[in-house]
């Protein structure tokens, strides 16, 4: 019992030092005072003020389309990488599936002098250009990793039993195989999409003059000073966050269920 109640305590304590400063950060969103740090009543004001915000309203629109953008061509890149990864069978497959991983175990700011060096080199304008290239890079092995984890588990039989009655292979594709993994590639597209829409170090580097994004409009203004603007609008970013998380894993537990269902119609 002592062990337990230990465990207990130990977790919670973990929990609140975790969760505690975005408590706050969303508490005090909703505070009077213009001092961030002290509390002056309750009020939306600052609510109010992002709303007649042109430049941050510019910066979210910037921020929605490099998000949609990126993840898009992510999933179209990453859905096929991992279909062509199932299908081939070579030495170096390990290998290439590693080096694909790399762009989420290279740290961010790597990555950024990185793409900042390469788009230099050829003489591409530092822009949303380079920023939806650098940010698809990045977002790609999150959809690679969700589409795969849904072909290991995929039953070969219903593809084969297609190319058997005369489909082709693209039509094998397109009405079998794609129907199958869609819930998963849609939820490799939502995480893309959260991963892009929280990233600020990679885009410092690959940003233009007049290309600003949400998370680099925040960190230049966090160098003049925390106002409760900030703080609102870290709220709305957290809501849409958890959001985008939140209907991703719908999209997974609806996945498992469907394909345990399959799984049971077949075998009958």
């Amino acid at each position: 019992m002592k062990k337990i109640r230990f465990s207990n305590f130990y977790i919670g304590l973990i929990l609140v030092i975790m969760y505690l400063p975005i408590l706050l950060i969303v508490v005090y969103s909703f505070n009077e005072s213009k001092i961030s740090s002290v509390w002056g009543g309750f009020s939306l004001k600052w609510y109010e003020m992002l709303k007649t915000d042109r430049a941050m309203h510019e910066a979210i629109g910037n921020s929605l389309l490099l998000g949609v953008l990126s993840c898009s061509a992510a999933a179209v890149i990453g859905t096929l990488g991992a279909v062509g990864m199932s299908r081939i069978k070579l030495r170096t497959k390990g290998m290439v599936e590693y080096i694909s991983m790399l762009p989420i175990m290279v740290p961010e700011i790597i990555l950024g002098m990185v793409f900042m060096t390469f788009f230099a080199l050829i003489g591409l304008p530092f822009g949303m250009a380079t920023l939806v290239i650098a940010h698809t890079a990045f977002c790609i092995p999150y959809v690679y990793m969700m589409v795969k984890a849904r072909l290991a588990g995929m039953d070969i039989s219903l593809i084969e039993a297609a190319r058997d009655l005369g489909a082709s292979p693209w039509r094998a594709f397109f009405d079998i195989t794609l129907p199958l993994i869609f819930p998963a590639v849609l939820s490799g597209m939502l995480l893309a999409f959260a991963m892009s829409l929280d990233d600020v170090v990679i885009s410092i580097f690959v940003t233009g003059a007049e290309t600003n994004t949400l998370p680099v409009k925040i960190y230049t203004q966090m160098k003049t000073g925390v106002t409760p603007e900030i703080n609102a609008l870290c709220t709305i970013m957290l809501v849409v966050t958890l959001t985008i998380v939140g209907i991703s894993g719908i999209v997974n537990k609806k996945s498992k269920v469907g394909k345990l269902r399959n799984e049971e119609n077949y075998e009958k």
